[in-house]
């Protein structure tokens, strides 16, 4: 029964800790200034949400059966 208590209120406490505000940048300060070439400020969300480059999205080309590869024109041997 102690236990249980114990991870309730550990779950409560950890809980509390959240903060479902939006985020604003702390007193006397200011957001980062514009990147080159921005027409406008990016907000906090939009500063907080990744770009393609820093989350790419999965490959859907799964292997259905074993295939040959093809010649790789790089694939070239050493020079003497």
């Amino acid at each position: 029964m102690k236990k249980h208590l114990a991870a309730l209120a550990a779950v409560l406490a950890l809980n509390a800790c959240g903060s479902v505000t939006s985020l604003k940048p702390a007193q006397g300060q200011s957001l980062p200034v514009a990147p080159y070439g921005a027409t406008a400020t990016p907000t906090p969300t939009e500063l907080l949400t990744p770009d393609n480059q820093a989350r790419p999205q999965r490959s859907e080309d799964l292997l259905r059966k074993s295939e040959s590869r093809r010649g790789d024109d790089f694939d070239l041997p050493p020079p003497n």
